[in-house]
């Protein structure tokens, strides 16, 4: 369920509100090829294929194993262009924190190549950040405010990125160089939970990963999302050989960028992260501190 998180003096206090898109549409059945859900039994969170081995989403979403749905587009239905593909690595960055959620991105390793074909196809990372007033895709599983929509067909959300100055003024003291805010300041719009970790698509590449945001659709406070272009040119370098010096060559191909292994990367074990479960009330409870408010799009 969608958590608020009301950080005071005396510590922290939960709230919930029913999961919803607001004000989104059904997409149309397989437009949106590289859209991915997360599985552990039940659909969790989303996520973006990059290339035929590798997918993009949250590092809040993160669990140690997970199965990688593709080629959906009602999660309930066996539509017959379904892949069910089980993680061999899941990567979260290294600089994550739970605490503001910054960093909030997360590489997974498909156990065996996606088959590509016109329900299954990666997206493209971006070459440079979108501007403001760009209009971006959002797409996922989320629940939607409509009674008669169906919450296990993929919904699509149109919005536009906002201005550093707006997401700064909508967030005082929150927005880090690895986020940035789209949506309406007018409130009507909005991603929520179970669209986590999901694609936030402008021009054909890949700007962004829904993250967190307070309430759903309010006014003053849009979605703020994990910038991909901040992770493309360092995150994804450093994670792969980093975090992953195993990986092949052959292993890092992403549309639209030139990976390399970092000089002096040699062949190990995947670094161990603690196997934590996506957090079903907001983020752990942090220490007192001076009056903030945040939440997560989280289960």
């Amino acid at each position: 369920m969608r958590s608020l998180v009301f950080v005071l003096l005396i510590g922290a206090a939960f709230a919930t509100e029913d999961d919803k898109i607001v004000g989104g549409y059904e997409c149309t059945p397989y437009s949106q090829p590289h859209t991915v859900s997360l599985n552990s039994g039940y659909h969790f969170c989303g996520g973006s294929l990059v290339s035929n081995n590798w997918v993009v989403s949250a590092a809040h979403c993160y669990k140690s194993r997970v199965e990688v749905r593709l080629g959906e587009h009602n999660i309930r239905v066996n539509e017959g262009t379904e892949q069910f593909i089980s993680s061999s690595r899941v990567i979260r960055h290294p600089n994550y924190s739970s605490y503001n959620i910054d960093n909030d991105i997360m590489l997974i390793k498909l156990s065996k190549p996606a088959t590509l074909n016109q329900y299954v196809k990666p997206v493209a990372l971006p070459t440079s950040c979108a501007s403001a007033g760009t209009m971006c895709k959002v797409a996922g599983w989320g629940n939607t405010m409509s009674s008669t929509a169906d919450k296990n067909k993929l919904q699509c959300l149109d919005i536009p990125i906002l201005s550093d100055r707006d997401c700064d003024n909508s967030y005082p003291g929150m927005i880090t160089d690895a986020m940035f805010c789209a949506g309406y300041l007018e409130g009507g719009k909005d991603s929520c939970q179970g669209d986590s970790g999901g694609p936030v698509v402008c021009n054909g590449q890949l700007q962004g990963v829904v993250s967190w945001g307070y309430g759903c659709a309010e006014r003053d406070h849009p979605g703020v999302y994990a910038k991909v272009t901040f992770s493309t040119t360092i995150t994804f370098h450093h994670l792969l050989s980093t975090c992953c010096p195993n990986c092949i060559d052959t292993d890092l191909h992403f549309p639209g960028v030139h990976l390399q292994r970092l000089a002096g990367a040699h062949h190990g074990q995947l670094l161990s992260y603690p196997r934590t479960q996506v957090q079903s009330h907001g983020p752990p409870s942090p220490a007192p501190v001076a009056l903030n408010i945040t939440s997560i799009k989280t289960i």
